[in-house]
Order: structure tokens, then sequence, then C-alpha cells
């Protein structure tokens, strides 16, 4: 009887045992489905979130992308701009400069009509040495006449180069004489506008550089800028009536060679104006920043100037004096051409 009743409470104990080992492993994976329920709840909820932050940054990156369409439309309207306002600058030096050769195919012209006339009553006078004495001034003014109106397409086309949009490719150029052609069209351009403006102009070109590769259209675009410039600052020290002073700007190139790197031209536009503050040197090529009056200046000259000469893989840097001037030089890596 008491074995049988010591049985029966071993039995109840496993039991219990049991009935506790179910409950807890119950319990356990409740406690588990509960925490994969939870994490996959966490799971979806990050992956929604994900969702939502992609369609933003998807929304963002539209909204960029127009913004930088937009600024680079706004930015070739105020590229345009400012090549017609120096267009317009340049009008009245062009006109001068076309003048200059046409009086000259004008003169030689009528001196040529005069000596054709002279000619003819020689040879009827049977005086042949004479006639061809006549003939030979002829000819020498027929080759006046053509250079002349060689220098006046050249001077038109020049200015067709300058208005047209550039064509983006380099194409062989003589740098010296570009630089000429925009140094006297931009003195003349600012007499025709102030004739009492007055300056003296240098120029120390590097004969042997030959013609370099450069897309001419820009990189005269940055001349023009840095010798109108130059001509401003000149003036504006000139008004000052100091004594003994002589405006002058000059315009040089020479061959260098840059450490590590190949052969390269620099051209350098100086001036002995005002010079440039030193507190706002470093801002000079920033866009819109201009020390001119309020409607003289846009701010984009120097700051598209530097584009241009880094997108040829060149620098512009200035050297400035306070008082006594300014020297902004252009370095660029080339490729000559003989041609």
């Amino acid at each position: 009887m008491r074995l049988q009743e010591e049985e029966k409470k071993r039995t109840e104990a496993e039991n219990k045992r049991r009935m506790y080992i179910l409950f807890a492993g119950i319990g356990v994976a409740m406690i588990i489905i509960l925490l994969i329920y939870r994490n996959n709840r966490q799971k979806q909820k990050a992956y929604t979130l994900l969702q939502m932050q992609k369609a933003e940054t998807d929304l963002q990156k539209e909204k960029a992308d127009a913004a930088l369409q937009e600024l680079k439309s706004t930015q070739s309207q105020l590229i345009q701009s400012e090549k017609m306002a120096s267009l317009g600058e340049l009008t009245a030096g062009i006109a001068h400069e076309i003048q200059n050769p046409l009086n000259f195919v004008n003169n030689f012209s009528e001196v040529s009509n005069e000596l054709i006339d002279e000619m003819n009553e020689e040879l009827t006078k049977g005086d042949i040495e004479e006639a061809k004495a006549i003939a030979n001034d002829v000819k020498q003014n027929l080759e006046k006449i053509n250079h002349h109106g060689k220098r006046a397409d050249a001077i038109v086309k020049g200015m067709l180069q300058h208005s047209r949009s550039s064509s983006g490719v380099k194409e062989p150029t003589d740098i010296n004489v570009l630089a000429d052609e925009y140094l006297r069209l931009a003195y003349h351009g600012l007499r025709a506008k102030d004739k009492s403006f007055n300056a003296t102009m240098k120029t120390d070109f590097d004969v042997t550089i030959g013609n370099i590769n450069i897309i001419p259209q820009d990189i005269g675009r940055v001349i023009l800028n840095l010798i109108t410039n130059a001509f401003y600052a000149v003036d504006e020290k000139s008004r000052q009536n100091i004594a003994g002073y002589q405006p002058t700007v000059t315009v040089t190139t020479s061959s260098i060679q840059p450490p590590s790197r190949g052969r390269g031209v620099q051209i350098k536009v100086s001036d002995n104006g005002g010079g440039i503050p030193q507190k706002v040197l470093d801002k000079i090529f920033q866009p819109f920043f201009t020390t001119k009056p309020t409607g003289q200046g846009t701010g984009l000259g120097l700051s598209l100037s530097y584009d241009i000469v880094k997108a040829h893989g060149g620098e512009l840097k200035v050297e400035t004096r306070d008082g006594e001037g300014s020297e902004f030089i252009i370095q660029l890596p080339i490729n000559t051409t003989n041609g």
C-alpha cells in the first residue's frame, strides 16, 4: 500500500514536471514568436521608411537636376550677355580699325587711277621706259591695297569670331596677333566712348612661340577682359591728377616650362594703375564681385576668364601692388604647330 502511494506520488510529480516543461516550452515558443513578429514589424517599418526616404531622395534629386539645368541656362545667358556687352564696347574700336585700312585702300586707289592716266599719256608719247616705271608704281600700290584689304578682312573676321558662340574646338592660333588685335581694339573702343581717355600701350611679344592650339574665341575674351580692366585702372588713377603720371598698359608673351609640366605660354597684362586692395584680392575671381561702381561692371568678367583658363588646363593669377598697379598672368599648356 505504501509502495503504491509512493508510486502515485512519483507519477504525479513526474506529470507536474512534464507540465512545467510543456508550459516552459510554450512560453519560450511564444517569446520566440513575439521576437520574430517584432523583428518582422521592425523590418517592415524600416523598409517602409527606406522607401519613403528613397522617394524623398529621388524627389530631391529631380529638384536638384532641374535647378542645375536652370543654373546652366542662366549661366549661358549671363555669358552671352557679358560677351555681347564686350562686343558693344569693341564696336567703336572696330570701326576705327577698319577705317584706317579703308582710307589706305581709297587713297592708293585714287593715286593708282592718276598713275594709269599718266602711264597712258607716256605710252601715247612712246616713252616705254617711263610707262614701265609708272606701271611699277601702280603694282606697288595694288600690293598695298591688297595688304590693307586683307587687314580690314581680318578685323571683320575677328569681330565675327568674337560675337559667335565658342566652337569649343582648339585650333592653331598666333597668340601674339590675338593679343595685339584686342589691345588696339580695346584702346580705340574706349577712346571712342571717352575722348579724354589716353594711355600708352606697350607690347613685348616672344616671336618664337609660333602658333598654339587654343579656342581663340575664349582666350581672346580673356585677354580682352584683362586689357579692358587694365585700361579702366589706369584711367581711374589718371583722374587723380598725379604729377608726372603716365597711364601705361603692357602686354607681354613668353614661352615657359612649368615644373613637372610640358612647354607652355605665358601672357601678362600689366598696368600702373592703383592696384587691387589686399582685403578684396581673394574675391576678385568670384562671380558677381566687382570693385567698379554700380552699372559699370557685371562682376562676371574675371570669373568667366578664370573658368576659361582652367578649362584650357591653365592658370590665371594676379600680382598687385597697392597704389602701383597690377599684373594678371595667364599660363597655358600648349601644343605648338608650325602651320
